[in-house]
């Protein structure tokens, strides 16, 4: 590629720039252009129907101020506009903006179509970089700078005649489209005329909005041009300073935000970001990093999934899998440790009944956007022992820890298998078909607890009898004494020569509440070999419960071990 190609961004001198140590206090004023800039950069743009889904969406999130198009650029734009004004749609607390070049023929027709509207801001612009003087204009920044005087001075004129005969209220907004790429001195200039020209105020202010029209440098590079332009600006409690950051460089979120340190109070985007090239910036991004920060952003994303259905049923677009916030991805963990993580912090948060969120790897709690905790760990060849072990606890099941690795490598060759994410459905019939579809060799028929005295009645032991049968030979009796259920159990079966496991721990938990409850048991043992092997037993009964779950491991282990071999009192 060739490196020599391109201009560098020339950085501004500001030496003594204060943005790096201030931080987001509070929301900006926040302005949708998804109606103009998102909807003229889609293929096949929003017809009347959807443009008015998508601005009672808007109205519904919170948008106090909405552009809603370019009226003087087309018909369709024209029409969704009256039908705006004339059909009732637009609250008295939402403001309406229009887009208009500032040339005159489009000033006027632009307010043939507001009138009738209660709020609206003229929002007029001409472009001002380098570039554009260069290779579109052909002129000086004096031509320039007339445009746009000019421009404001016949919008002054309809505004104030339109609202002597009207109870509509205008407002003015001026953009010096390509700030980015405008030398800093001539763009407050052409600023300072024109809100001269306005005769703007502060109690009358003006919005200068300084678009990177193309993100032309890293942000730090846009926030030194803000707080530059502010520092610079005369009058600069007569104007609002608002930002249009587009995405060319896919850092629109942090030029907003580092934008909003250097001064500016206004923020123009789009929801997830749509709009030409790579985009405008994303307003769904920009105001849940600032919940996350505990400031009220005045925006409710509380239905995310709804305002995503709307915005891709209208615009055709598609929200990707790791969109921030709303990706279908983004509150997912396939990694082990952060599998492990997410765990460890929901079962802190309901141990400490804490009030803060305490959760890594998760900066919101994705219930605050409607989205669900179910899907949150997600399983494939990446995911480890913890991630199986959550997905089985959605179906009542509490593997003790020792147990997640067991598992976790049996779903992990699973996926490796399969090559691709198992469903949690088929996480649960793995683990049905590695533990409680083991049939055999050995099967319990049927058996009987005892209590026996020690002599003079100080201690009392539990005597086990029963049937056993392996691989549907003839049964055989067995009898067993020990301190407890489990210890007689193991007695029994050493009588008969099912000898060398050693029991490690045990757990169990109830499956089900009310009447009909049932127990897991959870059994821990060592092999003959000395390897570690569980087995699980569902019953009413919770000593039969741990019954099954030993000759689970048993039979687990025969089932697995190579060389396992049939105790001589079964033997033909």
């Amino acid at each position: 590629m060739k490196t020599q190609k391109y201009f560098p961004f020339t950085p501004i001198d500001l030496p003594d720039r204060t943005w790096p140590s201030k931080t987001i206090t509070e929301a900006p004023i926040w302005c949708s252009v998804d109606l103009r800039d998102g909807n003229q950069a889609l293929i096949d743009p929003m017809n009347l129907e959807e443009k008015l889904e998508m601005f009672q969406t808007l109205v519904r999130i919170g948008i106090k101020e909405i552009e809603v198009g370019f009226p003087s650029a087309s018909e369709t734009e024209y029409e969704i506009l009256r039908t705006l004004i004339e059909g009732g749609y637009i609250p008295d607390d939402v403001t309406i903006q229009v887009l208009v070049q500032s040339r005159e023929h489009l000033i006027k027709k632009t307010f043939e179509a507001v009138k009738g509207a209660k709020n609206v801001i003229i929002h007029f612009y001409n472009s001002t970089s380098t570039l554009q003087r260069k290779v579109v204009f052909r002129k000086d920044m004096d031509g320039i700078i007339d445009i746009a005087v000019t421009g404001a001075r016949l919008i002054k004129k309809l505004s104030d005649e339109l609202m002597q005969t009207s109870d509509i209220n205008i407002r003015y907004e001026y953009s010096p489209e390509s700030f980015t790429g405008t030398e800093m001195d001539n763009a407050v200039e052409i600023c300072q005329r024109v809100l001269e020209e306005l005769d703007a105020t502060p109690e009358n202010k003006v919005i200068l909005n300084l678009p990177a029209t193309v993100e032309g440098s890293t942000p730090n590079g846009y926030a030194d041009q803000i707080e530059y332009f502010c520092r610079h600006l005369k009058g600069r409690d007569s104007a609002i300073i608002s930002l249009h950051p587009h995405n060319d460089r896919g850092t629109a979120v942090a030029a907003a935000e580092l934008g909003l340190l250097a001064g500016a109070e206004r923020i123009e985007g789009t929801l997830f970001g749509n709009g030409e090239r790579t985009g405008n910036v994303d307003l769904v991004t920009l105001a849940l990093n600032m919940y996350t920060q505990n400031i009220d952003s005045g925006l409710d994303f509380s239905d995310i999934n709804k305002v995503r259905e709307v915005y891709e049923r209208t615009t055709k677009m598609k929200v990707g899998p790791r969109q921030p916030y709303a990706g279908e991805l983004v509150f997912t963990a396939f990694s082990g440790s952060h599998q492990d993580a997410i765990n460890k912090g929901k079962a802190y948060m309901n141990e400490s009944h804490s009030d803060r969120w305490e959760v890594p790897y998760l900066p919101i709690d994705p219930a605050d956007v409607g989205r669900e905790y179910e899907p949150i760990i997600r399983i494939n060849s990446q995911s480890g022992k913890g991630g199986a072990a959550y997905v089985m606890q959605e179906f009542g099941f509490k593997m003790p820890k020792a147990m997640h690795p067991e598992f976790g490598a049996v779903v992990q060759a699973a996926c490796d298998k399969k090559g691709k994410e198992l469903q949690a459905q088929e996480v649960f019939d793995l683990f049905i078909e590695e533990y409680r579809n083991v049939c055999g060799p050995y099967r319990l028929l049927n058996h009987k607890f005892s209590e026996e005295k020690e002599e003079h009645e100080l201690l009392t032991k539990v005597h086990f009898s029963g049937t056993i049968q392996y691989n549907g030979d003839a049964p055989i009796k067995i009898e067993g004494t020990g301190a407890g259920p489990i210890d007689a159990f193991f007695s029994a079966l050493q009588s008969i020569g099912i000898t060398g496991y050693h029991f490690v721990d045990y757990s169990e938990h109830a499956i089900s509440v009310g009447a009909d409850a049932k127990a897991c048991s959870y059994i821990h043992l060592l092999s003959p070999e000395g390897r570690e092997v569980f087995g699980i037993g569902i019953s009413h009964n919770i000593n039969y419960a741990s019954l099954k779950g030993i000759l689970c491991a048993i039979n687990r282990c025969q089932k697995n071990c190579v060389r396992a071999e049939q105790p001589p009192i079964f033997s033909k």
